[in-house]
């Protein structure tokens, strides 16, 4: 009898570590479903602020004067973002920065160019506080 007592003892002991492991192995499911459906429902909290263009500055506006050849307006503003081929004597310079779904600042300068100089432009820089 002493065997069947002993057997019965040595099954409840791994019946026992059975149903702990179960149950935490359970508590570990839930655990990981849980962070799971959280994690599609957390905020975004960080995004990249994304500059796009050629940043202009007032000094560089300040430089610009009627009568500069095409070389002299690049040394002072860049290359422009856009030459456009139909319209070789006008240059767009396009400034967008942005940082997810917001837009901080979009601001577009047209150059005017008569006979390779520069004869007028358009567009107002948006100043940052």
């Amino acid at each position: 009898m002493n065997i069947f007592i002993n057997n019965n003892t040595y099954n409840s002991s791994i019946f026992l570590k059975l149903s702990q492991m179960k149950i935490s192995l359970q508590n570990i499911l839930m655990l990981f479903m849980a962070i799971s459906i959280a994690s599609c429902s957390i905020p975004k909290t960080y995004e990249v602020v994304i500059s796009q263009g050629n940043l202009v500055d007032q000094e560089m506006m300040d430089k610009l004067e009627v009568g500069m050849t095409e070389s002299q307006v690049k040394f002072v503003m860049g290359s422009p973002l856009i030459s456009d081929t139909f319209y070789p004597n006008r240059w767009d310079y396009f400034t967008s920065v942005t940082q997810g779904t917001k837009t901080y600042t979009e601001q577009k300068i047209t150059l005017y160019f008569e006979d390779s100089k520069l004869a007028r432009w358009e567009g107002n820089l948006i100043l940052e506080n």
